[in-house]
Protein backbone atom coordinates (compact mmCIF):
# COMPACT_ATOMS: atom_id res chain seq x y z
CA UNK A 1 0.00 0.00 0.00
CA UNK A 2 1.21 3.34 -1.17
CA UNK A 3 1.74 6.08 2.03
CA UNK A 4 0.18 9.31 2.26
CA UNK A 5 2.22 11.90 -0.27
CA UNK A 6 5.29 13.77 0.90
CA UNK A 7 3.67 17.03 0.89
CA UNK A 8 0.96 15.71 2.95
CA UNK A 9 3.00 14.38 5.33
CA UNK A 10 5.08 16.96 5.83
CA UNK A 11 2.34 19.10 7.43
CA UNK A 12 1.97 19.00 11.14
CA UNK A 13 -1.44 19.49 13.01
CA UNK A 14 -1.82 23.09 14.34
CA UNK A 15 -1.00 22.93 18.19
CA UNK A 16 -3.91 24.96 18.58
CA UNK A 17 -6.23 22.11 17.67
CA UNK A 18 -4.09 19.90 19.93
CA UNK A 19 -5.08 21.76 22.75
CA UNK A 20 -8.40 22.23 22.15
CA UNK A 21 -8.76 18.25 21.56
CA UNK A 22 -7.22 18.00 25.09
CA UNK A 23 -9.86 19.91 26.50
CA UNK A 24 -12.32 18.79 25.16
CA UNK A 25 -11.61 15.14 26.47
CA UNK A 26 -11.40 16.55 30.05
CA UNK A 27 -14.34 18.63 29.87
CA UNK A 28 -16.07 15.34 28.93
CA UNK A 29 -14.53 13.97 31.87
CA UNK A 30 -16.68 17.00 33.53
CA UNK A 31 -13.20 19.50 34.21
CA UNK A 32 -14.23 23.04 34.64
CA UNK A 33 -11.55 24.56 31.85
CA UNK A 34 -11.42 28.57 31.00
CA UNK A 35 -11.25 28.12 27.48
CA UNK A 36 -8.29 30.72 25.94
CA UNK A 37 -6.81 28.65 23.08
CA UNK A 38 -9.38 29.53 19.89
CA UNK A 39 -9.41 32.39 18.28
CA UNK A 40 -13.36 32.57 18.08
CA UNK A 41 -15.46 35.19 19.29
CA UNK A 42 -18.11 34.44 22.18
CA UNK A 43 -20.71 36.20 20.51
CA UNK A 44 -23.49 35.05 18.45
CA UNK A 45 -24.30 36.40 14.57
CA UNK A 46 -26.13 39.19 14.83
CA UNK A 47 -30.06 38.95 14.03
CA UNK A 48 -30.59 40.82 11.16
CA UNK A 49 -27.81 38.80 9.61
CA UNK A 50 -29.49 35.16 10.81
CA UNK A 51 -33.00 36.25 9.26
CA UNK A 52 -31.33 37.35 6.17
CA UNK A 53 -30.21 34.11 5.69
CA UNK A 54 -33.68 32.43 6.95
CA UNK A 55 -35.34 34.82 4.29
CA UNK A 56 -32.84 33.53 1.68
CA UNK A 57 -33.63 29.54 2.71
CA UNK A 58 -37.22 30.06 2.79
CA UNK A 59 -37.14 32.02 -1.06
CA UNK A 60 -35.17 28.90 -2.51
CA UNK A 61 -31.97 30.70 -2.83
CA UNK A 62 -30.52 26.87 -2.11
CA UNK A 63 -28.35 26.57 -5.25
CA UNK A 64 -25.47 26.68 -6.67
CA UNK A 65 -24.02 30.35 -7.17
CA UNK A 66 -21.24 31.75 -9.92
CA UNK A 67 -17.61 30.30 -8.92
CA UNK A 68 -16.69 33.73 -8.34
CA UNK A 69 -19.82 34.65 -5.78
CA UNK A 70 -23.20 36.26 -6.09
CA UNK A 71 -22.33 39.93 -7.69
CA UNK A 72 -24.12 41.39 -5.22
CA UNK A 73 -22.07 40.07 -2.81
CA UNK A 74 -18.95 40.64 -4.40
CA UNK A 75 -20.21 44.34 -5.02
CA UNK A 76 -20.47 44.76 -0.55
CA UNK A 77 -16.70 43.32 -0.49
CA UNK A 78 -15.73 45.95 -2.57
CA UNK A 79 -17.41 49.01 -1.36
CA UNK A 80 -16.06 47.64 2.60
CA UNK A 81 -12.96 47.50 1.03
CA UNK A 82 -12.99 50.74 0.04
CA UNK A 83 -14.63 52.40 2.90
CA UNK A 84 -13.18 50.67 5.57
CA UNK A 85 -9.65 49.88 4.40
CA UNK A 86 -9.17 52.82 1.17
CA UNK A 87 -8.22 49.94 -0.47
CA UNK A 88 -9.71 49.93 -4.02
CA UNK A 89 -10.92 46.76 -6.29
CA UNK A 90 -13.58 46.72 -8.44
CA UNK A 91 -16.17 43.98 -7.54
CA UNK A 92 -15.08 41.73 -10.86
CA UNK A 93 -11.48 41.36 -8.76
CA UNK A 94 -12.85 39.81 -6.38
CA UNK A 95 -13.80 36.34 -5.62
CA UNK A 96 -15.77 34.55 -2.68
CA UNK A 97 -14.53 32.07 -1.13
CA UNK A 98 -15.23 29.60 1.60
CA UNK A 99 -13.94 31.22 4.52
CA UNK A 100 -10.54 33.36 4.47
CA UNK A 101 -8.84 29.82 4.94
CA UNK A 102 -9.67 29.00 1.56
CA UNK A 103 -8.75 32.35 0.13
CA UNK A 104 -5.32 32.22 1.66
CA UNK A 105 -4.86 28.73 -0.17
CA UNK A 106 -5.89 29.28 -3.66
CA UNK A 107 -4.03 32.88 -3.46
CA UNK A 108 -0.83 30.70 -2.34
CA UNK A 109 -1.49 27.93 -5.20
CA UNK A 110 -1.99 30.74 -7.69
CA UNK A 111 0.78 32.67 -7.09
CA UNK A 112 4.28 30.07 -6.11
CA UNK A 113 5.86 27.28 -8.27
CA UNK A 114 7.28 24.09 -6.92
CA UNK A 115 10.36 24.80 -5.38
CA UNK A 116 9.79 28.59 -4.67
CA UNK A 117 9.83 30.45 -1.04
CA UNK A 118 7.18 31.82 0.71
CA UNK A 119 8.33 33.96 3.66
CA UNK A 120 6.77 33.72 6.87
CA UNK A 121 7.80 36.62 9.12
CA UNK A 122 7.33 35.04 12.47
CA UNK A 123 5.63 34.22 15.37
CA UNK A 124 2.54 33.55 12.72
CA UNK A 125 -0.24 31.63 11.65
CA UNK A 126 0.65 27.35 11.50
CA UNK A 127 -1.72 27.62 8.58
CA UNK A 128 0.90 29.66 6.23
CA UNK A 129 3.26 26.85 6.41
CA UNK A 130 0.52 23.50 5.79
CA UNK A 131 -0.57 26.04 2.58
CA UNK A 132 3.15 26.82 1.12
CA UNK A 133 3.98 22.62 1.73
CA UNK A 134 0.40 21.88 -0.04
CA UNK A 135 1.61 24.54 -3.12
CA UNK A 136 5.22 22.22 -3.17
CA UNK A 137 6.50 25.37 -2.13
CA UNK A 138 9.40 26.29 0.52
CA UNK A 139 8.23 27.85 3.73
CA UNK A 140 10.74 30.26 4.99
CA UNK A 141 10.12 31.60 9.17
CA UNK A 142 12.05 34.83 9.07
CA UNK A 143 11.71 35.85 12.90
CA UNK A 144 10.86 39.49 14.29
CA UNK A 145 12.64 40.61 16.16
CA UNK A 146 11.40 40.19 20.36
CA UNK A 147 10.13 41.06 22.89
CA UNK A 148 6.94 42.79 20.69
CA UNK A 149 8.20 41.02 17.75
CA UNK A 150 6.70 44.05 15.20
CA UNK A 151 7.40 43.77 11.43
CA UNK A 152 10.71 44.37 10.64
CA UNK A 153 11.25 45.38 7.32
CA UNK A 154 15.01 45.63 6.85
CA UNK A 155 15.19 41.57 8.45
CA UNK A 156 12.13 40.69 6.06
CA UNK A 157 14.26 41.95 2.84
CA UNK A 158 17.21 40.43 3.52
CA UNK A 159 15.44 36.98 2.86
CA UNK A 160 14.49 38.02 -0.42
CA UNK A 161 15.64 37.04 -3.00
CA UNK A 162 15.13 35.09 -6.92
CA UNK A 163 13.59 32.11 -5.50
CA UNK A 164 10.98 34.32 -3.63
CA UNK A 165 7.47 34.10 -4.89
CA UNK A 166 5.12 35.39 -2.17
CA UNK A 167 5.35 36.82 1.23
CA UNK A 168 2.74 37.13 3.76
CA UNK A 169 1.42 39.58 6.38
CA UNK A 170 -1.17 39.59 9.39
CA UNK A 171 -2.04 42.78 10.48
CA UNK A 172 -3.32 42.74 13.20
CA UNK A 173 -1.40 39.71 14.04
CA UNK A 174 -1.87 36.11 14.99
CA UNK A 175 -0.58 35.52 17.26
CA UNK A 176 0.80 38.55 19.14
CA UNK A 177 -1.96 41.73 18.27
CA UNK A 178 0.49 44.00 16.99
CA UNK A 179 0.15 45.84 14.24
CA UNK A 180 2.55 46.84 11.36
CA UNK A 181 4.01 49.96 11.02
CA UNK A 182 2.78 51.38 7.77
CA UNK A 183 6.41 52.60 6.76
CA UNK A 184 7.19 48.73 7.24
CA UNK A 185 4.48 47.56 5.18
CA UNK A 186 5.34 49.72 2.20
CA UNK A 187 9.37 49.15 2.20
CA UNK A 188 8.32 45.39 2.38
CA UNK A 189 5.68 45.41 -0.46
CA UNK A 190 8.42 47.65 -2.36
CA UNK A 191 11.19 45.16 -2.09
CA UNK A 192 8.83 42.23 -3.06
CA UNK A 193 7.63 44.02 -6.23
CA UNK A 194 11.39 44.31 -6.88
CA UNK A 195 11.59 40.65 -6.92
CA UNK A 196 8.46 39.96 -8.78
CA UNK A 197 6.60 38.47 -6.10
CA UNK A 198 2.72 38.75 -4.29
CA UNK A 199 2.39 40.08 -0.52
CA UNK A 200 -1.06 38.20 1.05
CA UNK A 201 -2.33 40.75 3.09
CA UNK A 202 -4.17 38.38 5.64
CA UNK A 203 -6.81 41.74 7.32
CA UNK A 204 -9.16 39.18 8.59
CA UNK A 205 -8.73 41.12 11.94
CA UNK A 206 -8.33 44.55 9.96
CA UNK A 207 -11.68 45.64 11.81
CA UNK A 208 -10.24 45.13 15.05
CA UNK A 209 -7.64 47.49 15.13
CA UNK A 210 -7.41 49.27 18.63
CA UNK A 211 -4.97 52.21 18.66
CA UNK A 212 -4.85 53.69 14.85
CA UNK A 213 -7.55 53.47 12.17
CA UNK A 214 -7.25 50.21 10.24
CA UNK A 215 -5.90 50.77 6.57
CA UNK A 216 -5.52 47.90 3.75
CA UNK A 217 -1.55 46.70 3.26
CA UNK A 218 -2.71 47.48 -0.65
CA UNK A 219 -3.60 51.70 0.52
CA UNK A 220 -0.28 51.98 2.04
CA UNK A 221 2.37 51.25 -1.40
CA UNK A 222 2.31 52.27 -4.65
CA UNK A 223 2.76 48.54 -5.91
CA UNK A 224 -0.72 47.87 -5.17
CA UNK A 225 -0.70 45.23 -7.86
CA UNK A 226 1.16 42.91 -5.72
CA UNK A 227 -0.67 42.89 -2.86
CA UNK A 228 -3.66 40.38 -2.28
CA UNK A 229 -6.35 40.84 -0.39
CA UNK A 230 -7.60 38.35 2.76
CA UNK A 231 -10.71 38.88 4.34
CA UNK A 232 -13.71 37.46 6.51
CA UNK A 233 -16.68 38.33 7.71
CA UNK A 234 -15.55 35.29 10.68
CA UNK A 235 -14.21 38.09 12.85
CA UNK A 236 -15.72 40.94 13.16
CA UNK A 237 -19.32 39.69 12.27
CA UNK A 238 -18.97 36.60 15.11
CA UNK A 239 -19.22 34.37 11.98
CA UNK A 240 -16.93 31.80 12.17
CA UNK A 241 -19.45 28.93 11.33
CA UNK A 242 -20.79 30.37 7.89
CA UNK A 243 -17.20 30.38 5.96
CA UNK A 244 -17.86 33.51 3.97
CA UNK A 245 -14.52 34.99 3.40
CA UNK A 246 -13.10 36.95 -0.06
CA UNK A 247 -9.59 37.01 -2.16
CA UNK A 248 -9.29 40.58 -3.36
CA UNK A 249 -6.59 41.65 -5.81
CA UNK A 250 -4.73 41.22 -9.40
CA UNK A 251 -7.35 40.17 -11.94
CA UNK A 252 -5.51 37.63 -13.49
CA UNK A 253 -4.89 36.04 -9.79
CA UNK A 254 -8.36 36.41 -8.84
CA UNK A 255 -9.05 35.02 -12.62
CA UNK A 256 -7.07 31.78 -11.59
CA UNK A 257 -8.34 31.32 -7.90
CA UNK A 258 -11.98 31.33 -9.43
CA UNK A 259 -11.00 28.68 -11.81
CA UNK A 260 -9.01 26.77 -9.04
CA UNK A 261 -12.46 26.29 -7.29
CA UNK A 262 -14.00 24.53 -9.89
CA UNK A 263 -12.40 21.87 -8.45
CA UNK A 264 -12.33 22.29 -5.01
CA UNK A 265 -15.57 23.80 -3.06
CA UNK A 266 -17.13 25.53 -6.09
CA UNK A 267 -18.87 28.25 -5.00
CA UNK A 268 -19.65 29.21 -0.94
CA UNK A 269 -22.96 28.24 0.37
CA UNK A 270 -25.53 30.32 -1.38
CA UNK A 271 -27.50 31.17 2.29
CA UNK A 272 -24.07 32.13 4.00
CA UNK A 273 -23.67 34.28 1.16
CA UNK A 274 -26.65 35.70 1.53
CA UNK A 275 -26.31 36.40 5.59
CA UNK A 276 -23.19 37.72 4.06
CA UNK A 277 -24.51 40.78 2.10
CA UNK A 278 -26.59 41.54 5.52
CA UNK A 279 -23.47 41.55 7.12
CA UNK A 280 -21.93 43.95 5.44
CA UNK A 281 -24.51 46.39 3.95
CA UNK A 282 -26.61 46.32 7.06
CA UNK A 283 -26.79 47.91 10.17
CA UNK A 284 -23.40 47.97 12.00
CA UNK A 285 -23.94 48.72 15.06
CA UNK A 286 -23.60 44.99 17.02
CA UNK A 287 -20.17 45.46 14.99
CA UNK A 288 -19.53 48.50 16.97
CA UNK A 289 -21.02 46.74 20.28
CA UNK A 290 -18.57 43.77 19.56
CA UNK A 291 -15.67 45.82 18.82
CA UNK A 292 -16.10 47.95 21.82
CA UNK A 293 -16.50 44.85 24.27
CA UNK A 294 -12.97 43.43 22.54
CA UNK A 295 -11.16 46.32 23.08
CA UNK A 296 -12.48 46.88 26.85
CA UNK A 297 -11.05 42.62 27.37
CA UNK A 298 -7.66 43.54 26.03
CA UNK A 299 -7.28 46.58 28.19
CA UNK A 300 -8.27 44.09 31.00
CA UNK A 301 -5.86 41.68 29.80
CA UNK A 302 -3.05 43.92 29.17
CA UNK A 303 -3.54 45.51 32.55
CA UNK A 304 -2.93 42.32 34.22
CA UNK A 305 -0.07 40.63 32.18
CA UNK A 306 1.82 44.22 32.60
CA UNK A 307 1.70 43.57 36.55
CA UNK A 308 1.98 39.66 36.37
CA UNK A 309 5.23 38.35 38.32
CA UNK A 310 7.17 36.28 35.80
CA UNK A 311 5.08 36.91 32.60
CA UNK A 312 5.89 39.84 29.99
CA UNK A 313 3.95 39.87 26.87
CA UNK A 314 3.98 43.03 23.82
CA UNK A 315 0.10 44.98 24.12
CA UNK A 316 -2.15 44.09 22.25
CA UNK A 317 -2.75 46.87 19.18
CA UNK A 318 -5.68 44.64 17.57
CA UNK A 319 -7.30 41.07 17.36
CA UNK A 320 -7.84 39.59 20.55
CA UNK A 321 -4.43 37.89 21.13
CA UNK A 322 -1.89 38.21 23.97
CA UNK A 323 1.41 36.74 23.72
CA UNK A 324 2.76 35.67 26.99
CA UNK A 325 6.30 34.86 27.37
CA UNK A 326 6.42 32.81 30.91
CA UNK A 327 9.55 33.12 32.84
CA UNK A 328 10.16 29.08 32.77
CA UNK A 329 12.31 26.84 30.71
CA UNK A 330 9.54 25.00 29.70
CA UNK A 331 8.98 24.51 26.51
CA UNK A 332 5.58 25.39 24.80
CA UNK A 333 3.42 22.39 24.57
CA UNK A 334 4.46 20.83 27.79
CA UNK A 335 3.77 24.06 29.27
CA UNK A 336 0.46 24.40 28.19
CA UNK A 337 -0.74 21.10 29.05
CA UNK A 338 0.87 21.27 32.66
CA UNK A 339 -1.42 24.86 32.36
CA UNK A 340 -4.55 22.89 31.15
CA UNK A 341 -4.47 19.52 33.51
CA UNK A 342 -3.51 21.02 36.96
CA UNK A 343 -4.65 24.70 36.80
CA UNK A 344 -7.80 24.50 34.21
CA UNK A 345 -6.87 27.45 31.93
CA UNK A 346 -6.35 26.07 28.03
CA UNK A 347 -3.54 28.00 25.84
CA UNK A 348 -2.50 27.57 22.69
CA UNK A 349 1.47 26.39 22.92
CA UNK A 350 3.72 29.50 21.18
CA UNK A 351 5.84 27.09 18.91
CA UNK A 352 3.05 26.46 17.46
CA UNK A 353 3.24 29.73 15.48
CA UNK A 354 7.11 29.33 14.48
CA UNK A 355 10.33 28.65 16.71
CA UNK A 356 10.32 32.62 17.57
CA UNK A 357 7.44 31.91 19.60
CA UNK A 358 9.24 28.88 21.86
CA UNK A 359 8.25 28.86 25.13
CA UNK A 360 5.47 31.01 24.67
CA UNK A 361 1.76 30.91 24.66
CA UNK A 362 -0.96 32.68 23.04
CA UNK A 363 -4.30 33.81 25.00
CA UNK A 364 -7.41 34.85 23.28
CA UNK A 365 -9.62 37.13 24.81
CA UNK A 366 -12.60 36.14 22.71
CA UNK A 367 -14.37 35.36 26.20
CA UNK A 368 -16.15 37.30 28.71
CA UNK A 369 -14.44 39.10 31.02
CA UNK A 370 -15.93 36.87 33.99
CA UNK A 371 -13.82 33.89 32.59
CA UNK A 372 -10.60 36.05 31.82
CA UNK A 373 -10.26 36.96 35.32
CA UNK A 374 -10.23 33.82 36.41
CA UNK A 375 -8.32 32.16 33.60
CA UNK A 376 -5.72 35.26 34.23
CA UNK A 377 -5.79 34.19 37.90
CA UNK A 378 -5.50 30.78 37.48
CA UNK A 379 -2.38 31.62 34.79
CA UNK A 380 -0.89 34.12 37.50
CA UNK A 381 -1.57 31.41 40.46
CA UNK A 382 0.30 28.33 38.18
CA UNK A 383 3.35 30.49 37.18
Amino acid sequence: MHEPTARVRACDRSRIRVMFDLAQELEREGRDLVRLEVGEPDFDTPEHVVDAAVAAARGGHTHYTSNAGLPKLREAVSDTLAREYDVRHAADEVVVTTGGMEALHLAVLSTVEPGSEVLLPSPSWPNYWTQARLADATPVEVPMPAPDYDLDADTLIAEMNDDTSLVILCSPSNPTGRTADPDEVRAVVDAAADHGAYVIADEVYAKLTYDREPTGVAALTGHPQHVLTVGSCSKTYAMTGWRVGWLAGDPAVVDEATKIRESTTACTGSVAQHAAIAALTGPQEPVEEMYDAFRERRDYVADRLSDMPGVTAPEPEGAFYAFLNPDTDEASLPLAKRLCEDAGVVLAPGDGFGEAGRGQLRLSFANSMERLEEGLDRIEEAL
